[in-house]
């Protein structure tokens, strides 16, 4: 870990627990701000992936954790990001910034369910929805604090019905989701009379799939993706009607 790399005699005890602390914090922060500069790049026209390229160039800030989403989650960020909110309140110095944080991460989760609502006139009663990605990352099995299970469960108490695919993680998460949704082992069977697909983890395994099968198999060429796995040129190529995150709808 990079922890490991700072010689022990630099830190006492209490600066060592405050850095592991702060640096988590502080990434959780950049991912935030991201997403609230994604929001409003969708307000004013704005592209957010040539935003978060231009800040990347600047050596000053740098290219990690600028990508935006449907908020953060797994095992690190929120409980670092929480335990500095109350361990700093209890000393009676609030550190109120990340406070902040922790609020707009947590009603980014929301951000794709309210394009959906918008989508469908706020009524989805009796509609079905393919998810793909359920974990907090790629490459894990985690289901702690995974965005998919706020949004799943938004979906189903709004009427609607969810059919799920994760490469990995699809036992962990029937502990968060239990028989609220279905889950299938095949990721293309799912999308056969979907109203729409949704994108909630950027597994490599969905950034380059038989886009023609997909459009075949829904209702509509419909795609809300969290994590603006696909290139929206791409998509109107293939003609959907594709939703992200800090980027103009594809319409056709």
């Amino acid at each position: 870990m990079w922890w490991e790399l700072i010689p022990k005699k630099c830190l006492n005890p209490e600066s060592s627990e405050i850095t592991k602390y702060a640096a988590n914090s502080y990434l959780a922060m950049r991912i935030t701000y991201m997403n609230e500069l994604a929001n409003f790049c969708e307000k004013v026209g704005a592209n957010v992936d040539m935003v978060r390229k231009g800040m990347g160039a600047d050596s000053r800030i740098g290219k990690r954790f600028l990508f935006p989403g449907i908020g953060y989650g797994g095992s690190c960020f929120p409980k670092d990001v929480n335990a500095l909110i109350k361990t700093s309140a209890d000393y009676k110095s609030p550190i109120r910034l990340l406070t902040v944080v922790d609020e707009v991460n947590k009603r980014q989760k929301l951000v794709l369910v309210d394009k959906i609502l918008r989508h469908f006139g706020s009524d989805i009663k009796g509609k079905r929805f393919a998810v793909w990605g359920l974990a907090f990352k790629p490459n894990t099995d985690d289901m702690r604090e995974a965005p998919a299970v706020v949004i799943i469960k938004e979906l189903v108490k709004l009427g609607a019905k969810v059919s799920a695919y994760d490469p990995a993680a699809m036992e962990n998460a029937k502990f968060y989701l239990n028989e609220l949704i279905d889950y299938t082992h095949d990721q293309y069977d799912m999308l056969t009379g979907a109203d729409g697909l949704l994108l909630l983890t950027e597994w490599n395994e969905f950034r380059n799939p038989d886009f023609a099968k997909i459009k075949s198999s829904l209702k509509q060429p419909l795609i809300f993706d969290g994590r603006n796995i696909f290139d929206t040129e791409k998509m109107k190529e293939e003609g959907f009607l594709y939703y992200s995150i800090g980027r103009l709808p594809v319409a056709q």
